[in-house]
């Protein structure tokens, strides 16, 4: 394995929302000219010492892929910060590599090593005629970090990222790795367990509890994932009164009272946007409806602001500045005028709607999960707080996913999560927005979640009232895939201050 030790004493996220000190900053890679099970093997190796020095000398470590995250859910002070972007090795998986009970099909089956991108997943299995099943908007993030946060994707009957893995390879200690699959849906035989030269840990608990755990379990080095047939989206974004009918369909997911593009087809993705400024004019309702593959079809289309159908706020929201309260809404009308505007029947693969998208100026951004029978209360609590808190600069977005098995995947709510997003300039008005609507869902008895990537106030208290005997449940499992040696290097200060450490 190639090590680069670049000396960086300080890391910024990509969103450029804080500084952490650092001890170093190791780009790793695999080695050349060797195959790509070969080079996998040697990379574990490579991982396994890294691992052994970092406990022998006490040094915390994490691994980062994309540096997507708003927090310092990814990084470790004063500790080691390995850059896996290079880690990008994809692997068929074989007959002969699964058990003979498995009644999946095998060639929808694949390997892909950490620090993969979801754009190149993406590409890479467009030349297949296969697609990933879900991503989320933001494309540049790397396979495991976006499954370890708990991207929440954008299918409606899918779930997120984490919930189309099968199967985890996880450096665990200094002279331990595992291959780590669920019991109740084995898959992996002796041949591939062998070829990772791994241990073999089947585990329903210990799985749902790895599959969102911040890079605290240890090194998730691959994850086999199940992918699909390839297909088109068809995309539409029409403004649709925020009255009655809509309010409807983002409580129930029944969308016969809006009239959607096509009435008699279930959505793939259904998403909406309000302007608290532009209400008379309606909110932005994003409907998109999988189609079979065909060749003869035009790719998506920017609009004149640059912004195609995929594309979330964080995209372009950067732009604006922390302005004058009482021109906010005239700023933000413009703005948002300008880039989001209506259009229909645009076609596109999945990694070309939900494209490897650029960050244009600073962002702040919290997103939190809710019961989809609580929306339309959230909405007026939302445009109520920006009334007595605001002016919020920014946007309010609704997305829904089926709910995730993942023990603190932040899409817990059943059958259905709605998450929504707080796209805003980053300034102190913004965290205070921020702040304002955290307490009042407290004090309306609202319950919700935090994506573990974006923006919380959370401690352990919190933790354990939302996600009840999970919470526990996760540290349990934490505890026994690692030692105490193996723990203390896999911590941050981040975990701790949420109390998941114990």
């Amino acid at each position: 394995m190639r090590i680069f030790k670049t000396g960086k004493k300080k890391w910024i996220n990509r969103h450029e929302t804080f500084t952490e000190k650092i001890k170093d900053l190791y780009i790793i890679g695999n080695e050349p000219g060797l195959g790509a099970l070969q080079a996998y093997q040697d990379t574990t190796q490579g991982l396994l010492k890294i691992v052994k020095e970092a406990v022998q000398s006490n040094t915390p470590l994490r691994t980062v892929g994309a540096a997507w995250s708003w927090t310092k859910i990814a990084t470790v002070k004063d500790g080691i910060m390995l850059d896996t972007k290079q880690l990008n090795i994809m692997m068929s998986i074989s007959a002969g590599a699964v058990l003979p009970s498995y009644t999946g099909d095998v060639t929808k089956l694949i390997f892909a090593q950490c620090g993969i991108a979801i754009w190149e997943l993406n590409g890479r299995l467009k030349s297949r005629n296969r697609s990933l099943k879900t991503c989320g908007a933001s494309n540049g993030q790397t396979i495991v970090g976006a499954m370890s946060t708990g991207a929440h994707g954008s299918t409606i009957d899918i779930g997120g990222v984490q919930d189309y893995i099968v199967g985890m390879h996880i450096i665990v200690g200094q002279n331990r790795h595992i291959y780590l699959e669920r019991a109740s849906q084995p898959i992996a035989s002796d041949s591939l367990i062998n070829n990772l030269q791994a241990e073999l840990v089947r585990d329903d608990h210990l799985f749902n509890a790895a599959l969102v755990s911040f890079g605290s379990f240890g090194i998730i080095h691959g994850v086999m994932l199940e992918t699909e047939d390839l297909f088109l989206l068809e995309t539409f974004m029409q403004r649709v009164p925020y009255e009655a009918p809509l309010k409807w369909a983002m409580d129930t997911l029944d969308f016969s009272g809006i009239n959607p593009p096509l009435p008699a087809e279930r959505p793939f993705h259904f998403g909406v946007s309000i302007n608290p400024y532009d209400m008379r004019n309606g909110a932005y309702v994003n409907t998109y409806y999988k189609k079979p593959y065909r060749t003869n079809y035009s790719p998506p289309v920017k609009n004149s602001g640059g912004i195609g159908p995929g594309d979330d706020a964080p995209v372009f929201i950067g732009l604006l500045t922390d302005i004058l309260p009482e021109l906010v809404p005239t700023v933000v009308n413009k703005f948002i005028g300008a880039r989001m505007t209506p259009f229909s029947s645009q076609f596109g693969v999945l990694g070309e709607i939900f494209n490897n998208t650029d960050i244009r100026g600073k962002t702040m951004s919290t997103a939190l999960g809710i019961p989809i029978n609580q929306v339309s209360a959230v909405t007026q609590m939302l445009l109520d707080v920006n009334r007595s808190v605001g002016p919020f600069t920014g946007i309010f977005a609704y997305r829904y996913i089926k709910s995730t098995q993942a023990t603190l995947g932040f899409t817990r709510y059943a059958p259905f999560t709605c998450i929504v997003e707080m796209d805003g300039v980053f300034s102190k008005t913004t965290e205070r927005f921020y702040d304002a609507v955290y307490n009042r869902l407290d004090q309306l008895g609202i319950s919700f979640t935090f994506h573990w990537g974006k923006m919380t106030k959370l401690n352990f208290a919190k933790i354990q009232a939302k996600y009840g005997p999970n919470a526990n449940a996760w540290i349990a499992a934490r505890n026994q895939l690692l030692d105490a040696s193996a723990r203390k290097v896999f911590n941050s200060p981040l975990l701790e201050e949420w109390g998941l450490d114990a």
